[in-house]
């Protein structure tokens, strides 16, 4: 039975390996809306709070101001990233 209330999700995190001799990797994940099937892949583990926090807030759950600053900077960063690599 479904309950509006009461949201699941499915996460899935793995350790990419990257440039062997600078001895980096990379956290990669994956995480699933179970109701909905609606799916994320993850390129930072702080992408599963942004996927979830819509969720808690149509249940009608706050977020802090200082989270949600966090967030738009955050996105605001990658754009500025992906717009330099064009």
């Amino acid at each position: 039975m479904y309950d509006p209330h009461t949201h699941s999700f499915i996460t899935k995190v793995w350790l990419e390996e990257g440039d062997p001799e600078a001895g980096r990797a990379t956290w990669r994940g994956m995480i699933t809306h179970v109701p909905s099937g609606e799916r994320r892949y993850l390129s930072k583990l702080e992408d599963i709070a942004a996927f979830i926090a819509p969720f808690v807030e149509r249940m009608g759950g706050r977020l802090s101001s200082t989270w949600r600053r966090k967030q738009w900077w955050s996105r605001l960063g990658r754009r500025a990233r992906d717009k330099a690599r064009r």
